[in-house]
């Protein structure tokens, strides 16, 4: 057979390339030839699907020091994932974060080395951040961003959060205490006002456009568009191509729920091999039992129990990926 691993990050075990190539291997044992080809939401993870970072810049961190932010640069496209730059990370969690003064400066930084280097297309995955600007601290940090009306600027997003929602649905997961958050809305207004009069966008209808704090309404104001980051990874990848030259196509992540089909990785394979009509499954680190039917998988977790899942998940998942192939001979 020809199979397609299109597979997600385990999180916190192993990564999306990692477990491309477990399941390779488990194909080469038996005799079937596989494409590897790690997949990502346009989240955390979206840069090395896109092929990995090649470039290092020194730029403004989330609370306003140094941070060397990773990116990528190939043949006029620019891959640059937020948080990288400006993530809840970098500040070591909700606790240690000032969510007041969070900026997405780093973020702005990054995207004018781009233009400087004569980027055509810039792709900005979001998720993760430490902040709630509204991406002003990004939107200033762009010199002459004029320039960007020559350039492609595509945004990765994958929550419909409108642009002063930012505040309330995510601050309080950022360490913004209810006063803050108050605040921080009504900051959100003047941003969303300035926006209308300097750029003619107003970025409060927009589904979306609270995405990281309000970055994503930022970034269309300067012209970029919101798109479903999976939608997003799989055209870049030109994973509808490789998905009909497939006999069988196995996706996977760390945890199979409700939100895995909702533009998640496992549900996007799925809804594009039912078009291609190619037979799909998936290998998962576990599996909530009210969508154990929603698509042919093995679980780690069922098969080798949790502790030998955890401790050693390369190894599970090959062997759980040979037990699926034999299934599906």
């Amino acid at each position: 057979m020809r199979v397609l691993a299109a597979v997600d990050k385990f999180k916190g075990t192993a990564t999306a390339a990692q477990v491309a190539a477990a399941i390779g291997h488990a194909c080469w044992e038996l005799g079937h030839d596989c494409v590897e080809r790690p997949v990502a939401d346009g989240g955390e993870g979206t840069l090395e699907a896109m092929g990995g970072a090649n470039r290092t810049s020194t730029v403004t961190g989330p609370l306003g020091d140094a941070v060397r932010a990773e990116w990528r640069f190939h043949r006029g496209t620019a891959v640059i994932e937020m948080a990288r730059a400006s993530g809840l990370t970098l500040v070591g969690g909700a606790e240690r974060n000032d969510a007041m003064a969070a900026t997405t400066t780093g973020t702005g930084e990054l995207i004018d080395q781009a233009l400087d280097l004569g980027a055509t297309k810039i792709i900005v995955c979001l998720g993760g951040s430490a902040t709630t600007d509204g991406g002003l601290g990004c939107v200033r940090a762009i010199t002459a961003p004029h320039r960007l009306r020559r350039v492609q600027l595509l945004v990765a997003c994958d929550v419909q959060t409108r642009f002063l929602d930012a505040a309330p649905v995510f601050a309080p997961q950022k360490g913004a205490s209810p006063a803050q958050v108050h605040l921080l809305r009504g900051r959100l207004e003047r941003v969303a006002q300035m926006y209308q009069e300097q750029y003619g966008v107003d970025v409060r209808e927009l589904d979306g456009s609270g995405a990281a704090g309000g970055l994503a309404g930022g970034l269309v104001a300067l012209g970029g568009q919101l798109l479903p980051g999976f939608d997003l990874v799989a055209d870049e990848l030109d994973l509808h191509d490789r998905i009909h030259e497939a006999d069988l196509v196995i996706t996977g992540e760390g945890y199979l729920d409700e939100q895995s089909f909702e533009g998640k990785v496992v549900g996007g394979v799925q809804e594009l091999c039912a078009a291609a009509g190619r037979p799909v499954a998936a290998i998962v680190g576990d599996a909530a039992p009210e969508v154990a039917g929603r698509i042919r998988h093995r679980s780690l977790v069922a098969d080798h129990g949790d502790e030998r899942a955890m401790r050693e998940p390369l190894w599970c998942i090959e062997y759980s990926a040979s037990s699926l192939l034999r299934e599906m001979q």
